[in-house]
């Protein structure tokens, strides 16, 4: 078995790869950003870490969104559907949570194939 580790500190790993699936922290965008920044922050982020260890958001298996309040939902999803592979999209859930702070409005944690 083997587990590689992507930006490991002393709390968490910004993504883990075991066989052949990665699993990304929780994303946040610029803090105190509009939702739609945050979102495309958040999406950037994915990319990057995606690309880093030989995946692409066309091998997403699941996204979970936290939104900070539910009434941002469109103004998320707006980025969000221009942003996703509509050929393959993931499962996906999105849910209202209070975030590690209020100036973070969305947090997006994805699993993808390698």
């Amino acid at each position: 078995m083997t587990i590689k580790r992507i930006n490991p500190g002393s709390r968490m790993s910004q993504a883990v790869v075991h066989d052949n699936t990665v699993y990304l922290a929780g994303q946040v965008g610029t803090a105190g950003a509009s939702v739609a920044d945050q979102t495309k922050d958040i999406l950037d982020k994915i990319d990057a870490l995606l690309a880093e260890v030989g995946s692409s958001k066309s091998q997403l298996l699941q996204a979970t969104i936290w939104l900070a309040d539910m009434a941002d939902f469109q103004e998320m999803n707006a980025v969000w559907d221009s942003w996703i592979d509509p050929q393959n999209p993931p499962t996906r859930a999105c849910g209202e949570s209070k975030l590690a702070t209020p100036d973070y409005t969305v947090e997006i944690i994805v699993v993808a194939a390698v």
